[in-house]
């Protein structure tokens, strides 16, 4: 039969993520959901605001239902639109024009739309592991080579020396995901800078725009004070694709954006080419109530206290267990160095104390481990006598 056997063999192995999901779906039939430690996914466990529910009733019970449920532009509804870029003035000091603002269905839609508008023969687009695994599937898709930058396993920032010599004349553009999922890193400033100033004078030797892709499904999900900065304000050629999937607590809903800066060279281009991506993608439009209901909650962020009590919970217990694990300043995940010789076998392992725990492998970071902690603190609480027990059996 003639198909596309890359696509089927995407269809056919899921990812490691999704892999341990339903593993953990399996067995909570058999056992039970309470005696199982899912700590696989990263689906929020906090409720949204209550304005964004409110929202959503008080749209379905007033407005007149074509308008409500009929299309809107493809790029986005236009108050919509607005109201992102007066978010993004607001809080980062930016003049953006709402029609610099692609509305999408979450992140990874921006994310392939905006890798399909850049994309050309011959290109070449850079991940810093550890890095979600997505991203080698949305760019090898657009028939383009993934560059994949080695990890600093001091800092988990960017490793330097690794980022500069893998940029050449062929790069197009460079992913960065930050805070970071696996990690929870935060990007510095510094590191910011050094990367931007490095990537501005490769651009003036190849006399080619070197385009930052900002990917920031997890941008207001910060602790103790950090700050996130926003690549925009550093380098003009940037891109940010936005998802509200963990910020609202919505990511069955499938609501993002893609903002094409005003200062990127070939601005009006660039937002032509994301616009014909989305149409050659399919993408006619995001879902218009969810359009309408960030219209009105932009700028709002669920409760992270939950997130922070797990966190420290986590790395505290853990920690004494003698788990080597980084220490996340944003996001929900915890990333730490399995202690056997392989993170696979070890997650394997995991499995018989009914935790479920990624191997980091395909995050390009292999003998590391990540836990998703976005679940109840009381799983998390009676899920902790499970990792002392993993630890011990381990022999550590």
């Amino acid at each position: 039969m003639a198909i596309n056997r890359d696509m089927e063999a995407l269809g056919k192995v899921r990812s490691a993520i999704r892999d341990l999901f339903e593993y953990g779906n399996q067995r909570a039939a058999v056992i039970g959901r309470e005696n199982v430690f899912d700590y696989s996914l990263g689906n929020p466990s906090v409720a949204p605001p209550q304005q964004v529910t409110d929202t959503m009733l008080e749209l379905l019970s007033t407005r007149e239902p074509v308008s409500l449920h009929g299309y809107t532009s493809a790029q986005g509804d236009k108050a919509a639109r607005t109201a992102l870029s007066d978010d993004l003035n607001r809080r980062f000091g930016l003049s953006s024009d709402p029609d610099s603002f692609y509305i999408t269905c979450g992140a990874a839609a921006s994310l392939t739309i905006t890798l399909k508008a850049l994309s050309c023969p011959g290109d070449e687009f850079m991940v810093i592991a550890p890095f979600f695994p997505e991203y080698r599937v949305f760019i090898e898709m657009t028939g383009s080579r993934c560059v994949v930058v080695p990890p600093d396993f001091d800092h988990f920032q960017i490793n330097r020396e690794a980022f500069q010599a893998a940029v050449n004349e062929h790069t197009k553009g460079v992913i960065l995901n930050s805070p970071n999922n696996p990690s929870g890193a935060v990007f510095s400033e510094e590191t910011i800078r050094e990367v931007t100033a490095f990537l501005k004078e490769k651009e003036a030797e190849y006399r080619h725009p070197i385009f930052l892709i900002s990917d920031e499904p997890y941008r207001e999900l910060v602790y103790d004070g950090k700050q996130v900065p926003f690549l925009t304000k550093y380098y003009e050629d940037t891109i940010v694709c936005y998802s509200f999937s963990k910020s609202l607590s919505l990511p069955g809903e499938r609501i993002g954006y893609i903002y094409v800066s005003e200062a990127l060279a070939d601005h009006d281009d660039v937002y032509a080419a994301v616009a014909g991506a989305g149409r050659a993608l399919g993408y006619v439009c995001a879902p218009s109530l969810l359009q309408k209901t960030i219209a009105e909650c932009v700028g709002l962020t669920s409760d992270l206290e939950t997130y922070r009590t797990n966190r420290d919970l986590l790395y505290n217990a853990l920690t004494e267990y003698g788990y080597s694990c980084v220490y996340p300043d944003g996001a929900f995940y915890l990333f730490f160095k399995a202690p056997m010789e392989s993170s696979q076998a070890f997650c394997e392992k995991a499995k018989e104390f009914e935790l479920l725990l990624v191997p980091a492998d395909s995050f390009g970071c292999p003998g590391y481990v990540r836990i998703s902690y976005c679940v109840s603190t009381d799983m998390v609480r009676r899920s902790l006598p499970a990792f002392k027990a993993l630890m011990d059996a381990c022999g550590k």
